[in-house]
């Protein structure tokens, strides 16, 4: 990241750390996890159930860990929900250790997974605005994602396939260490004293989070976007493999390395986003984004050229970053400290349910009307939501008052 007078907090640099650990481990297992069901089935609804499993808790549990998360201490979320998840990781680690899994059991541990992250992911996002004065979140935020780039998707998933090829069972140990390390760190982590929360129930919090989404006009139609943005992007990338080798007629290891132009162009993103947030301010980087989204989605169908697709990938990537280091900084500085959880979650839900139900929708339109049909139908749904809002996202600035 560029240099800087003002230093991010030591708290930060802690949770930084943690993340950074944890990511590497979740970058080993997600090219661990599909090698392992592979061994096991070459059913491609069962690969993909995998996935779903792991997603289907954040359609179910979301509002509720976004209570939780403003119920009960913020940092013993996080510690108990890396230990947990080290636990079960570690539980499934030797499993595969000691013979050959049942489906079932990897349905189960990552429906868990699922589970705890819908409590402990969001307490962490949480906890970070407590960690960082509110002119840095976007500089914090940004260096969160390049980390989650560089260990998620470059560094992590090939190491991981070159661990599953010494021992199955050693990528999945390797995960559970870094959960049990990250938090083990983030009990380093000063406490921040939060006034208790008034007694109500779990709905009644549930309730009062999405309404107060919902009456801030900023952060309600950032919602609507990123379920539409999902949708459409999810919907196009669910046959991203189809694109790559059909399309642009690549081989097995010119799309891996096609794969890798993204999280080029989102290093890159990070790296500048400092800058273009000074420069340009929160909504102008929102409205160019979805411009960026939408125009790519076009150029990807007018093009079958790979070095054409790279390029507009890469600058993808830029605005993937930006636009998620935005949308995460306006929503953390609009909400009160005591609804950060509640409406993160809601936020969350948004965004897991596009992609889901974008995951649904691909396929099926790449299947009934050709490969390109989902790019198509992205380009639509992206231009659509720019022009509902374009004028509405003048309201991101977090003064914006909350109509009840």
């Amino acid at each position: 990241m560029p240099r800087h007078s003002r230093a991010l907090s030591p708290a930060f640099t802690r949770h930084w750390t943690a993340v950074a650990v944890s990511n590497l481990g979740d970058g080993v297992t997600l090219a661990a996890g599909p090698l392992l069901v592979a061994t096991l089935t070459t059913d491609p609804l069962a690969v993909s159930a995998a996935l779903f499993a792991q997603q289907l808790p954040w359609l179910l549990f979301a509002l509720t860990g976004g209570a939780l998360a403003d119920r009960l201490p913020r940092r013993t979320l996080v510690v108990a929900g890396n230990t947990v998840r080290a636990a079960t990781i570690g539980g499934l680690a030797l499993v595969i250790a000691a013979g050959t899994p049942a489906l079932w059991q990897l349905y189960l541990v990552s429906f868990l997974f699922g589970t705890i992250e819908t409590v402990a992911d969001t307490a962490h996002s949480a906890l970070i605005v407590d960690s960082v004065p509110a002119d840095r979140l976007g500089r914090a935020n940004a260096r969160l994602y390049l980390t989650a780039m560089l260990n998620n998707q470059l560094a992590g998933p090939p190491l991981g396939a070159l661990l599953f090829g010494v021992a199955a069972a050693v990528p999945f140990g390797l995960h559970a260490t870094a959960c049990a390390v990250a938090a083990l760190i983030v009990l380093r982590i000063p406490v921040q004293h939060r006034p208790p929360p008034p007694r109500t129930t779990l709905r009644a919090d549930i309730t009062d989070g999405v309404r107060w989404l919902w009456g801030h006009a900023g952060l309600r139609i950032l919602a609507a976007c990123i379920f539409i943005m999902n949708l459409a992007g999810v919907g196009a990338f669910a046959i991203w493999v189809l694109y790559g080798t059909q399309h642009l007629g690549l081989t097995t290891t010119q799309y891996g390395l096609f794969i890798a132009t993204g999280a080029v162009g989102g290093i890159c993103g990070a790296w500048t986003y400092e800058r273009l947030e000074t420069r340009f301010g929160h909504t102008t980087l929102l409205r160019g984004g979805l411009v960026v989204e939408a125009l790519t989605y076009l150029a990807l169908t007018q093009t079958s050229d790979p070095w054409v697709a790279g390029a507009i990938m890469t600058v993808f990537g830029v605005h993937a970053v930006v636009w998620g280091s935005v949308a995460a900084t306006v929503r953390q500085r609009a909400t009160p400290s005591e609804l950060l959880g509640r409406v993160g979650s809601v936020y969350q839900l948004a965004s897991v349910g596009g992609s889901v139900a974008g995951a649904l929708l691909g396929g099926l339109v790449a299947a009934r009307f050709g490969l390109l049909a989902p790019f198509w139908s992205a380009f639509a749904l992206v231009a659509v939501m720019t022009v509902v809002a374009w004028r509405r996202l003048a309201d991101v600035r977090p003064g914006q008052t909350v109509q009840q």
